[in-house]
């Protein structure tokens, strides 16, 4: 049984209600992490004890994602002020220190080295790496923490793994850190499609379903985590029904940074696949005709309603994970030719 409890702030809420500008809701931070069933019973504990005192004690919101059978990888979600969510990870990291078969005492806790996998948007690692790394060295400096930062998105997301080493303090230094930078560029973030423990591996993915703010959103997820504002989806709808007929007034516009050399597998022979994922999904898709930084990333920009961009975004990025597979697979087949 899920025991996570979906933040929902106000910045979620339609792009006509509320103004371009950050409010103070936007203050309020939902960061995840990758976390195994083990840890996962730790953290929520005997009839929900220890995240219910989490809760109370550091006024977060937290919890974890429900299990998925056959897969040993649980979500963990934890809302609130920066310095409260890295409050609550400290103490969350520390529990699981201590409830490890060979804890060590207290008091060498400075050599109780832990990590913690954090999911963080694509289009947010440059906010938290910085220009030629400075950023992320300066958070490691600080924090007394190391962290790594995958290179790949993890399957059917566009979220990637960064992952904290170190003591449990230090660890929760860092992740204040980090905070601050994702809450100080959250626009970056808006378009994520976050990771679902066993997506691509055969079980179901959860389905859009409507929600009374106008959002279609996932069972077990947030309304903003790092940003995200779009949710898994079921098969695109017809173009023909009625929601494509009548001229749509909650229209909307959204920004994600595709990597130069995937654009192509995106576009298509003559633009053949873009043409086919705008007809589905119902939203105008334009592309950046050449990198918009030093990233060598081209900027997409997708404008229709809330639905019609989250199943765009979809789309994309299915096109892109297929396209990933089919590079790995062509590598791997020219490794064995050489051999």
């Amino acid at each position: 049984m899920s025991t996570e409890k979906p933040a929902r702030h106000s910045s979620a809420s339609p792009a006509g209600s509320r103004s371009p500008s950050p409010t103070s809701a936007q203050d309020i931070l939902t960061l995840r992490a990758l976390v195994n069933t083990k840890e996962a019973g730790v953290i929520i504990g005997k009839q929900g004890k220890n995240v219910a005192d989490l809760r109370e004690q550091v006024h977060v919101r937290a919890g974890v994602s429900k299990v998925t059978p056959g897969v040993h990888e649980r979500v963990l979600t934890v809302s609130g002020s920066v310095e409260s969510v890295a409050k609550a990870y400290t103490q969350i990291i520390t529990q699981l220190v201590t409830s490890s078969p060979h804890p060590i005492p207290i008091s060498s806790s400075s050599t109780r080295h832990t990590s913690i996998r954090l999911l963080i948007s694509h289009n947010l690692m440059g906010t938290i790496i910085g220009r030629s790394g400075l950023k992320i060295k300066t958070i490691q400096e600080l924090s007394g923490a190391r962290m790594v930062a995958s290179k790949e998105m993890l399957p059917q997301s566009t979220e990637r793994v960064v992952e904290v080493q170190g003591s449990p303090e230090a660890i929760g230094r860092a992740i204040e850190e980090i905070g601050k930078c994702l809450l100080e560029d959250w626009e970056r973030g808006a378009g994520t499609v976050p990771f679902y423990p066993g997506a691509g591996t055969g079980e179901e993915r959860p389905s859009f379903r409507r929600s009374t703010n106008g959002y279609a959103s996932a069972p077990t997820s947030s309304r903003r985590s790092n940003g995200d504002t779009v949710r898994r989806g079921s098969s695109p709808p017809s173009p023909h029904s009625p929601s494509t007929q009548q001229q749509p007034t909650n229209l909307r516009t959204q920004n994600i940074s595709i990597p130069s050399d995937m654009v192509g597998c995106i576009i298509g022979r003559n633009g053949s696949k873009i043409t086919e994922i705008r007809r589905l999904s119902g939203s105008k898709i334009s592309i950046a005709k050449m990198p918009h930084d030093d990233t060598n990333e081209r900027m997409f920009t997708i404008v229709g309603t809330p639905e019609a961009n989250e199943k765009a975004l979809f789309l994309l990025y299915n096109q892109l994970e297929s396209e990933k597979e089919r590079r790995v697979g062509r590598e791997q087949q020219q490794q064995e030719s050489q051999e």
